[in-house]
Formats: C-alpha cells, structure tokens, sequence
C-alpha cells in the first residue's frame, strides 16, 4: 500500500511492520470482520423471527402445530450446535440441488444417490460451476446466515415461549372479559408485555451468538479466526516477502481484546434496552425503578 513498501528486507522496523499489516491477506483479515458484523445483524432478527415463530406454534390451540414448534424446539437444543452445522448445511444444500436436479433434469436415469456420493446434472449445481467466485461466496454465507437462524432460533423459541407464559393470565382474562378475541389479545396484550421477560434471556443468546460466529470455518467462511490462524503461523505460505516467527499468540490476544469490547457495548445497549422496557411495568426491574424515582 505505501510507496516505500518495495524492499522488506531493507526496511526499518516500523515501515516493514506498516506494509505487513496493510498487505492484501491482511486486507481479508479486516474484511473478516465486517463479514462476522454483517451475520450477526442479518441473524439476529432472522433468529428472533423463527423464535417468535416457534414460541408461537408450541403454544398453539391446534395440536399438530404445538406439536411441530415444541419438536423444532426440542431437536435443536438437543443437539450439539457444531454437529448441527455439519448436517444441515449439507442436508440443505442437497435439499436444494436435489429439488433443482427434478425440475431441469427430469430425464436423468441415473440414482442420485451412489454409494456414499451425491450426484445430480451439472445444471442443478448449488452455485454453477461456471459461477464467478462472488456468487460462491454468498451463497456459502447465505447458508451460514440460514444455518445459524435456525439453531439460535430455536433458543430464542424457548425463551420466548417461558416469556409467553409469564406474562400475568389474569391481563389475559382481562382481555377477554373487554371483549378481544384470541388474535387481539395476543398481539396487543400477550406480545407487548413478554418482551420484558424474554430480554435477560435473549441478551444472553446475544452473547453466545456472538461467541459462536468462529463456527463460520466450519461452514466454509472464512472468518477473522482463520485469518488469524493462517496470519500469524510461522510456517504459513501466506507471506514469503515477510517473513515472521510464530505470532499467533498475539493475532488472537487482538480477537480475544475484539470480543469483549464488543460484548462489554452489547452489555450497555442491552441495559439500556432493559430499563426502557421495564418502565412501568409490574415487574421487579420496573418497581426497582419506581423505588429509585
């Protein structure tokens, strides 16, 4: 990037340090991390809705939904969240090629299924082969995004459905005796007052998602936590013009200094959030607020 980056070997230490760190591999570390910015904010609401979603039908009159939420509940948060990974992206992407291979390959003869492979026409491809690299790379975050709301939506599912139930049935009863029907009730009585109940639970998935986005690699992303890796190893052909003893120590102090900062602000957003939503209400946060007025 500067001018006087030509010679490493020639440079002093602080010019040779300014071109290693503004190098193009660097430039993917940094990347990294708007990439690990962009999940968490196009996942969090995308799990809070499959939440929402699966709180709602495990508390459904109509039993095969209750049924189906409380399962999707139960599946999810029974099973390791790496092992889920692993599964499901490669049971989506196969759900997606195999319904693609159906519908533009509908002379196929042979089994998709061969063995231990999984063969469909060049056509349904989940990307193209032929697509640019681009296309490779959002479809792989797409499925990361899908993967991640689904697991954490069936948390937020759970802590939503207690957050329902705690909400006081005689503002339910209430509601009824003024005449609302089910779907008012629930969307002007129930809703609005879980939230101050679902909060602490959800500001603690928050934080765990948070924690969980290094699971990126396994899915084929490349995060901030394999750029450091790759970065800072002595032996890694990344960098042949700057060369560098084993350093990973410090690539990962700067994650480690990167998390907590960016949970100790997501600490203070969600207190904030807490006191806004506590004001008022009949709550122990929301007389403690009372008390100290």
């Amino acid at each position: 990037m500067f001018t006087f980056c030509t010679d490493p070997a020639s440079l002093p230490d602080w010019q040779w340090m300014a071109c290693y760190l503004t190098t193009g591999k660097h430039m993917s570390l940094y990347w990294s991390v708007g990439t690990v910015l962009l999940l968490l904010a196009i996942t969090a609401p995308t799990a809070l809705l499959f939440g929402f979603g699966g709180a709602s039908a495990a508390r459904a009159g109509f039993a095969p939904l209750r049924w189906f939420g409380k399962t999707y509940i139960a599946i999810v948060r029974g099973v390791p969240d790496i092992a889920f990974f692993l599964f499901f992206v490669i049971a989506l992407d196969q759900m997606f090629e195999y319904i693609r291979h159906r519908i533009l390959c509908p002379d196929w003869t042979e089994a998709v299924r061969q063995g231990n492979d999984f063969v469909v026409c060049a056509a349904a491809k989940l990307p193209l082969g032929n697509a640019p690299q681009w296309v490779h790379e959002v479809y792989g975050f797409a499925t990361a995004v899908l993967t991640f709301a689904i697991v954490f939506g069936a948390f937020a599912a759970n802590v939503l459905y207690g957050a329902m139930r705690a909400v006081p049935s005689a503002q339910l009863e209430t509601a009824a005796a003024y005449g609302m029907n089910q779907r008012q009730t629930f969307w002007r009585i129930l809703v609005p007052q879980m939230w101050v109940y679902a909060l602490p639970g959800l500001s603690n998935l928050w934080m765990v998602l948070i924690k969980a986005t290094p699971l990126l690699f396994l899915l084929g992303v490349e995060d901030i936590v394999y750029w450091a890796r790759e970065l800072g190893g002595s032996k890694t052909p990344r960098f042949t013009d700057y060369p560098h003893g084993d350093w990973r120590m410090w690539y990962f102090l700067a994650l480690l200094v990167f998390y907590l900062a960016f949970t100790k602000l997501s600490e203070v957003v969600l207190d904030r959030l807490m006191a806004r939503l506590t004001h008022g209400q009949a709550t122990a946060a929301g007389e403690a607020q009372r008390k100290a007025a």
